[in-house]
C-alpha cells in the first residue's frame, strides 16, 4: 500500500543545512562547479522490504557544513530572548500536533509500529516540545549572599553551545524531541543524525520546526548509513565547537563516543543499554502484574530500552502468572501497520530478528520451555517474530545477559527478596525495574535496592515529559525530560562584583 500523506511535502528526501534542503554534498559553492549528488541511502518498509523513498548518504563534508552552520547561528540565538525562544518551540508543538495522522503514518511505514502506536508517539513527543518550551522561561539564575561587603554575586545559567545529537529507530519522533526540544530551549543551536532506518520522521518534524519559525542554521539534520555513521559523528567528535553529545543506543557506542569526547572535553548524555528486572512478588496482585507487564514489555514490539528483558516471579505465584501472561501474548494480533487490527508490528530489520531468535533457541537448549510463540512468523514477512513466553529461564542463558530487544517474556521462579535483589542487580546495566508488591515496607525496600536510574512500583508505563529518564552503571548518564533534562544543556556560570559601597 502506497504512503499516502495530507500534506505530501512532509516526506523530505534532503539533509536539512542552515535553513536549507539540499541533496548536493557540501563542498559545492557559489563560485564552484556544483558537486555531484551525494550517494543515496534506501528507507525501506521493514513489514514488506518495499522502498518508499531515498536519503542522502552523507558523510564528512555535509557534517561539516551542518557544523559550520550551527556554529555561525549560535550567537544570534543564544542571545534571543527566552520567551521568544518558547514562542517558536510552542509554535512548533502545535504544527506537531495538527500533524499527528501523516507523522503517525510515517513512523509506522519506517519503523513498523502500528498505526495507534505511531499516532501515540507523536503526542508523546509533543509533550516534550511542549514542557520544554515552557522550561525555557524558567531558567533562574541565584543570587548568592555574598560573605563581605560590598560584594554581589550571581549563579548564571547558559546555553553549552551547539549541540550533537544522535538519535536511535525505535522512537523516531519523541527521541527527537526529547534531545533538540530542550537543546533549543536551552539556546543552544543543534547538528543531528537520526537513525539510518527511519531518518523520515526526524525529516518531517525539522520541516515542521522550520515553518515554526527555528532560524537558519539553528537545526540542521544529515543522513547517514550505517556504514558512513562514523564518518559523519567523527567530524563532531572532534570539533571542539561542538560542545555536547546526546545519544541514545548501545552501550559500546556510548563508551566510544565517551572516549572521542575525552580530548575537547564535551559534555555528555548517554542513554545507553538496559536489562530490566520485571519482578513479582507472592503478595502482588496478579492481574495487575500481568496488565503492567504487557503494557512495560509489549510496546514497539517490546523494541523499547526499558522493556523488561528479564521476568523474576515468586514460586508460590508463578504458574497462574505464567497461565495468565501466555494467554494474553498468544491473543496479540501481529501484522504490518496497515492492519487496523496490528498490536504488534515486524522487527525493525533482519539482525533483529536473527537476535531474537538465537536468544528463543538458546534458551530451549539450556532447558526453558515455550509457553507460547517461539518462532518467526514467515507467512507475514522475514522480519515478523511471534510474541513468546519462555518459562525455566536462569541467568546462564543468553536472553538474561544481552537485552534481546523483542516480544520475548523469560521467566524466572525466585523464592526470597534477598535472592530476587542479588539477581536484578547483577548486571552492568542499570536503566530501569519494574516490580509488583502489595507491601508497604518491601515497596521502600525494593525502590532502595534495585541500582537502575528508573523504577516503576506497581506500574508498568513509566515515561513522561516531567520525569528525568536515564539511567546509571552501563546504561549510561545524564537525564532526559524534567527540569533535569534542561540542565544537561547548560552551563553555571558565577559571577562576582565588588566596590559597590
Amino acid at each position: 500500500m502506497p504512503l499516502t500523506l495530507t500534506r505530501p511535502e512532509l516526506l523530505r528526501s534532503a539533509n536539512f543545512i542552515a535553513g536549507q534542503w539540499t541533496n548536493a554534498t557540501a563542498t559545492a559553492t557559489a563560485t564552484a562547479t556544483p558537486a555531484a549528488p551525494a550517494p543515496r541511502l534506501a528507507v525501506t518498509d521493514p513489514a514488506t522490504g518495499a522502498l518508499i523513498t531515498e536519503v542522502p548518504d552523507s558523510g564528512a563534508a555535509e557534517a561539516r557544513a551542518a557544523l559550520d552552520a550551527a556554529h555561525a547561528a549560535f550567537p544570534a540565538w543564544r542571545k534571543t530572548p527566552a520567551k521568544q525562544r518558547a514562542a517558536i518551540i510552542k509554535r512548533w508543538n502545535d504544527l506537531v500536533l495538527a500533524h499527528q495522522d501523516d507523522l503517525g503514518r510515517l513512523i509506522s511505514r519506517e519503523q513498523g509500529k502500528p498505526l495507534a502506536e505511531g499516532k501515540g508517539e507523536v503526542v508523546y513527543a509533543a509533550s516534550y516540545i511542549e514542557w520544554f518550551a515552557e522550561e525555557a522561561t524558567r531558567m533562574n539564575g541565584e543570587i548568592i549572599p555574598a560573605p563581605v561587603p560590598g560584594r554581589r554575586m550571581f549563579a548564571l545559567r547558559e546555553p553549552v553551545g551547539v549541540v550533537a545529537a544522535i538519535t536511535p529507530w525505535n522512537f523516531p519522533a519523541a527521541m527527537i524531541a526529547r534531545k533538540i526540544a530542550p537543546a533549543l530551549a536551552a539556546g543552544c543551536t543543534v547538528v543531528c543524525k537520526p537513525a539510518e532506518d527511519t531518518p523520515l520522521t526526524s525529516l518531517a518534524l525539522v520541516l515542521l520546526a522550520q515553518e515554526a519559525g527555528v532560524p537558519a542554521g539553528v537545526l540542521n539534520i544529515v543522513t547517514a548509513s550505517r556504514e558512513k555513521t562514523p564518518e559523519v559523528v567523527d567530524v563532531w567528535l572532534d570539533d571542539a565547537r561542538v560542545r555536547k553529545i546526546t545519544f541514545t543506543g548501545s552501550t559500546p557506542v556510548g563508551k566510544h563516543l565517551a572516549r572521542r569526547s575525552a580530548d575537547t572535553l564535551k559534555k555528555l548524555s548517554l542513554e545507553l543499554g538496559g536489562n530490566a528486572p520485571f519482578i513479582v512478588f507472592e503478595d502482588a496482585d496478579i492481574d495487575a502484574a500481568v496488565e503492567g507487564f504487557m503494557a512495560a514489555k509489549f510496546r514497539n514490539g517490546g523494541q523499547t530500552c526499558v522493556c523488561p528483558n528479564r521476568v523474576f516471579v515468586h514460586r508460590s505465584v508463578h504458574d497462574a502468572f505464567a497461565q495468565k501472561l501466555a494467554a494474553r501474548v498468544a491473543a496479540l494480533h501481529v501484522g504490518p501497520a496497515t492492519d487496523p487490527a496490528s498490536q504488534i508490528g515486524p522487527m525493525i530489520n533482519a539482525r533483529a530478528v536473527e537476535k531474537i531468535e538465537r536468544h528463543v533457541q538458546d534458551a530451549v537448549a539450556r532447558g526453558a520451555r515455550v509457553l507460547t510463540g517461539g518462532r518467526r512468523l514467515d507467512a507475514l514477512g522475514a522480519n515478523y517474530y511471534a510474541p513468546t513466553v519462555l518459562t525455566g529461564a536462569d541467568a546462564s542463558m543468553a536472553c538474561a545477559c544481552e537485552e534481546t530487544f523483542g516480544p520475548v517474556a523469560p521467566l524466572t521462579v525466585f523464592d526470597s527478596e534477598q535472592e530476587v535483589i542479588a539477581a536484578a542487580n547483577d548486571t552492568p546495566f542499570g536503566l530501569a525495574a519494574y516490580f509488583y508488591s502489595n507491601d508497604a515496607r518491601r515497596i521502600w525496600r525494593m525502590a532502595d535496592a534495585l541500582e537502575t536510574g528508573i523504577v516503576g512500583i506497581n506500574e508498568g508505563a513509566l515515561a513522561a515529559e516531567a520525569a528525568p529518564f536515564g539511567g546509571v552503571k552501563e546504561s549510561g548518564y545524564g537525564r532526559e525530560g524534567s527540569t533535569h533534562g534542561l540542565e544537561d544543556y547548560l552551563h553555571t556560570k558565577y559571577v562576582c562584583q565588588g566596590l559597590l559601597d
